[in-house]
């Protein structure tokens, strides 16, 4: 399977939509909303914003690896 680089985070609070390329390296812990301002964390029990708030999982995550 193609690891997929991009993911597109909806905000929970607003429900505002944007496309973002994940990291490879490292994980994503914090983000904010460019619309509300709100500074999304992870869920409990994931690793990253991506995880939670994403179309996609962050990379280590569809490698089957762990996270960072």
């Amino acid at each position: 399977m193609e690891i997929q680089l991009k993911s597109e985070i909806t905000c929970p609070k607003c429900g505002h939509k944007k496309e973002e390329d994940m990291p490879t390296n490292s994980c994503q812990f914090f983000y904010e909303c460019e619309k509300c301002k709100t500074v999304l964390k992870p869920n409990e029990g994931d690793c990253c914003v991506y995880c939670s708030y994403g179309t996609s999982p962050c990379p280590p995550i569809q490698e089957n690896k762990g996270c960072c």
